[in-house]
């Protein structure tokens, strides 16, 4: 059974930083493609930042050059680092996993970011 687990989010004042964590369980982490998503309130789910198995990374416009997503192998972990924090960066951020076997998404974790 895969699991995905979301941590690490929190109140940060505009132009601080936050690092989210997901661990997943119950699949080989490493050759698939890790995501991260996030629900404004009101707005519609957006893509944020992806890493691939070979480590290549594409992030969404809004917030390269701010955030990155790196992967730890070893402890089956994707992270979201989020630097100089905006308001519109609210909200709630989802790890996903497709596989063959399907499309994994985590629980959430909750970002607030206060101007």
């Amino acid at each position: 059974q895969v699991q995905l687990v979301e941590s690490g989010g929190g109140l940060v004042q505009a132009g601080g930083s936050l690092r989210l964590s997901c661990a997943a369980s119950g699949i080989i982490f490493y050759i698939a493609p890790m995501h991260w998503h996030r629900q404004a309130p009101g707005k519609q789910r957006e893509l944020v930042a992806t890493i691939t198995s070979s480590d290549s990374t594409n992030y969404a416009d809004s917030v390269k050059g701010r955030f990155t997503i790196p992967r730890d192998n070893a402890k089956n972990t994707v992270h979201l680092q989020m630097n100089s924090l905006e308001p519109e960066d609210t909200g709630v951020y989802y790890c996903r996993i497709v596989t063959v076997g399907g499309d994994y998404w985590g629980q959430g974790t909750q970002v607030t970011v206060s101007s």
